[in-house]
């Protein structure tokens, strides 16, 4: 598919294509042509004129998400496209305009907003390799230490020391990127480039490192933090970060797993439970909730009553729920809001089947991604749920990985599914059919793989075709065995991997030592 180009566009690509020539020309161009020419430069993946460009760049904003998204001249959105070539030439052509003291334009930039880079799959630069948000943190910090070693250093203009702009970035921190994040924040009140955090990824750091860290960034701007994996953060960790800081503008919050335990709770973890619940009722902005395999039966009501704002996404998977929970949810306030839910991990049609319907009918009207895996959805209850997800017009993703449904009963509800007009993500199960007699679900790590791939083959390519004949090519469908995609753990796997390693290696030395002196 071809995407329409002004000749405006095709001009623009046409002087960027002579890297050479566009580079000694940018001196003769209109200021307005320059987010023009970027899109056409990073379309083309021409990493030095993108350079000059943001080295030069003679605007008061650079906005990486609107320069790079849908345009009259050029409607394709390369938002998605995190070339490596093209982000790192912005970087350091952003470095360099604070050192350029030869640039024929007044400095006028105050704000550059790297948000709108989006991290997906599929890849379509041609230099196939990809800077995601781990990457674009660690040479932001690195590029700001370095250009306050050059300004301490070198004879630069007076004015240099002038230039404030406000660098807006998700920051992603990990134990190897940690030391030279903080270096960079640190000196953040001394540096030209200011890194202002809008949104906080934490994955493999010890808690003290976390609650330094998370003080620096001024959590009085951040929007969205995600505490995930490998950050071992309990309630008590919870309720102190929240005592201690403030989170004003914070609208989406991820806890790691199993930072809530209910099965081991005293009145003191009664009490605490409430006071972070009135913490969150605080965070007037908060609409998005994701608190995954943590334990709180009978406690959502508590947790989640205080909040004074509808919740838009909640993502409760393994949680063990029980049937008072999801009646609060049902009858909540949020119900008639949430545009995103994630229940995985429950057995909706054993606990609570009338229940979950009803909650699902009063978020129809919004709904726009529903995942249930692993919630022991049958061959017989498919009509049901098929009546249950009918109002969901918006429905754009739906994932039911985990659940023991035939070929048939798949087909049944492809045939459904064709029918809601937003639809564009399913997630399907791999037919239980497939699987030998007697496999139990849920089915373990160790079994996932053993069905038959070439039966498997077959009723995908029966599944693709009732879409195909329903004129639904947009829809894409898929069996992700190990989960969905996410470019947070793809592009950080390797440091997680060896973390992982090391805390089992641990585990095993204390237990062998434990042995040894039973013995």
């Amino acid at each position: 598919r071809t995407t329409m180009k002004s000749l405006r566009f095709i001009s623009a690509e046409a002087f960027v294509s002579n890297a050479d020539f566009a580079r000694k020309s940018l001196g003769a161009v209109a200021h307005d042509l320059f987010p023009l020419l970027f899109k056409a430069s990073y379309l083309l993946e021409q990493g030095e004129v993108i350079h000059d460009l943001v080295e030069n760049w003679p605007l008061f904003d650079f906005n990486m998400g609107k320069l790079l998204g849908a345009t009259l001249d050029y409607k394709e959105d390369l938002s998605h496209r995190t070339c490596s070539v093209c982000l790192e030439s912005c970087l350091t052509g952003l470095r360099d305009y604070v050192l350029n003291q030869s640039s024929p334009y007044m400095k006028k930039l105050k704000v550059v907003d790297l948000t709108g880079i989006k991290d997906v799959e599929v890849q379509f630069c041609k230099c196939k390799k990809t800077m995601g948000r781990w990457a674009r943190t660690q040479l932001l910090s690195k590029l700001c230490s370095e250009l306050l070693v050059h300004l301490q250093q070198a004879q630069c203009n007076p004015g240099t020391f002038e230039i404030r702009i406000n660098v807006l970035i998700d920051l992603f921190v990990t134990e190897r990127n940690y030391e030279v994040v903080v270096q960079a924040l640190l000196k953040k009140c001394s540096c030209p480039l200011k890194i202002c955090c809008v949104a906080f990824r934490s994955d493999n750091l010890t808690l003290q490192k976390f609650f330094y860290i998370i003080k620096l960034t001024d959590p009085s701007l951040l929007r969205k933090l995600e505490i995930v994996h490998n950050v071992h953060l309990e309630m008590e960790h919870l309720e102190m970060l929240f005592n201690s800081i403030h989170f004003p503008l914070l609208m989406s919050l991820t806890l790691p797993a199993r930072t809530f335990n209910v099965r081991r709770f005293t009145a003191t973890d009664e009490q605490m439970l409430t006071n972070i619940g009135e913490k969150m009722g605080e965070m007037t902005q908060l609409t998005e909730l994701s608190m995954s395999f943590s334990i709180l039966t009978g406690r959502i009501q508590k947790l989640l009553s205080p909040l004074k704002t509808p919740l838009k996404m909640l993502d409760v998977s393994n949680c063990s729920l029980n049937h008072a929970d999801m009646a609060f949810l049902a009858n909540s306030f949020h119900a008639k809001h949430l545009e995103a839910l994630d229940l995985s991990g429950h057995d909706i049609p054993e606990l609570y089947p009338s229940t979950f319907f009803r909650l699902l009918s009063h978020c129809s009207s919004v709904l726009r991604s529903l995942t249930l895996e692993d919630c022991n959805i049958q061959d017989t209850h498919v009509n049901m749920l098929i009546l249950g997800l009918s109002p969901c017009q918006k429905l754009q993703e739906f994932k039911f990985i985990g659940n023991p449904l035939s070929s048939q009963a798949l087909k049944h509800l492809f045939t459904f599914l064709c029918e809601l007009p937003m639809l564009k993500n399913v997630e399907f199960p791999v037919p239980r059919d497939c699987y030998p007699i007697g496999i139990t679900y849920p089915i373990d790590d160790a079994s996932i793989c053993r069905f038959d791939h070439q039966k498997y083959e077959r009723v995908a390519e029966e599944l693709n075709l009732i879409l195909l004949q329903a004129n639904r090519e947009d829809v894409k469908a898929s069996t992700p065995l190990f989960g969905s995609y996410d470019a947070a753990v793809q592009e950080t796997n390797n440091e997680l991997g060896a973390y992982l390693i090391k805390s089992f290696k641990e585990t095993l030395e204390k237990f062998t030592t434990s042995f040894n002196k039973m013995s």
